[in-house]
């Protein structure tokens, strides 16, 4: 076993399946952190574990994890189900605490969380990775320019076929990326929400969401999420009175488009006071964005924050907001659509 130096923050993590492999190699790669210990059930992926890193210690307890005094920070990359448990339990042994999306099954448990949290003067980061991308920062710095013009919609399309989640319906899977960009960008919370949806495989959670985000401004926002497209899809459009982007994540280059585009209403002065639209057409360019890995770069952020170099981006409280969303479009789609205020 190699101890960790001094001056390193020692990290702990459980959760080695799909995320996991992720957050160890981007803990091990900053000059900041070192795991120490990962845990997960699986024998198989805690060998793959000790193949790569040699050096780091593995285990199926999560408890062990808790009491090593060389840990000082947990990363938890677990189903959803079990994030309340696991966090509080950390938190409780007096270890920070970076929890995967969404923060909890419900708005009790991550209240709950951030006042163990608080209590305790500790730092809990809802990995929210989407908020630390250069596309994301860059769409929230041109959003806030006045030649974007009045902020006025966000459509976002996040499909593809699979994977299917057994524990979560496919809005607790894939929209929760677009309210966390929505949450981080817009600079305006919802009031109310509406969704449908439905599951086309019996007795489990449903598989193809709209959700509707209603503001008290002129803003609305739209969210199609759907497991069983023969297409994958990360496209999202933002429109301004002024300009409009385009953000697709599965470009390898230009993932943001901005278009000088959009309409101009005139009132006429006779006494009908007709409308007349005209349609104006500009300059389309793709600003550059950094391309730095975001996990890297949260990475670097869960450590400053702990140093007390950085106040949290997506902190409990964020992640709060976000399952508040989640549990009232959970409501609406039992309503079939009705709008629940938040």
């Amino acid at each position: 076993m190699t101890k960790k130096k001094s001056h390193e923050l020692g990290v702990g993590v459980i959760g080695y399946g799909y995320w996991g492999p992720n957050l160890v190699r981007n803990f091990m790669s900053d000059t900041g952190t070192r795991v120490v210990a990962v845990c997960d059930r699986s024998k198989d992926r805690l060998a793959e574990v000790k193949r790569l890193y040699p050096g780091v210690e593995t285990t199926a307890e999560p408890k062990d994890l808790f009491r090593n005094t060389d840990i000082d920070a947990i990363a938890i990359a677990t189903p959803v189900a079990t994030h309340f448990e696991l966090a509080r339990d950390a938190l409780r042994a007096g270890k920070h605490v970076l929890v995967e999306k969404p923060i909890a099954s419900t708005s009790d448990q991550a209240s709950q969380m951030i006042e163990e949290a608080a209590r305790r003067k500790l730092v809990l980061l809802v990995d929210h990775t989407f908020v630390f991308t250069g596309a994301v920062t860059k769409i929230r710095d041109v959003i806030r320019e006045d030649s974007f013009g009045k902020l006025q919609y966000y459509d976002s399309t996040r499909v593809n076929l699979g994977l299917f989640q057994h524990d979560v319906n496919v809005l607790w899977d894939l929209a929760v990326h677009d309210l966390s960009i929505m949450d981080f960008v817009l600079g305006a919370a919802p009031v109310a929400v509406s969704a449908t949806g439905l599951s086309h495989v019996r007795d489990q959670p449903a598989n193809i969401a709209f959700m509707t985000l209603f503001f008290d401004s002129d803003i609305i926002a739209h969210i199609n999420v759907n497991w069983l497209s023969p297409v994958k899809i990360r496209r999202t459009l933002v429109g301004g009175s002024k300009r409009m982007i385009v953000y697709d994540d599965l470009e390898t280059s230009e993932k943001v488009k901005i278009y000088d585009k959009g309409i101009t209403v005139t009132e006429t002065p006779d006494e009908v006071r007709k409308l007349l639209i005209s349609y104006r057409t500009g300059d389309l360019w793709s600003p550059k964005v950094n391309e730095t890995e975001a996990l890297r770069l949260e990475v670097a952020h869960f450590r400053n924050c702990i140093e007390g170099k950085e106040k949290p981006l997506t902190p409990g409280e964020r992640g709060l907001a976000i399952v508040r969303m989640l549990e009232a479009a959970d409501e609406s789609m039992k309503k079939r659509g009705q709008a629940i205020k938040l």
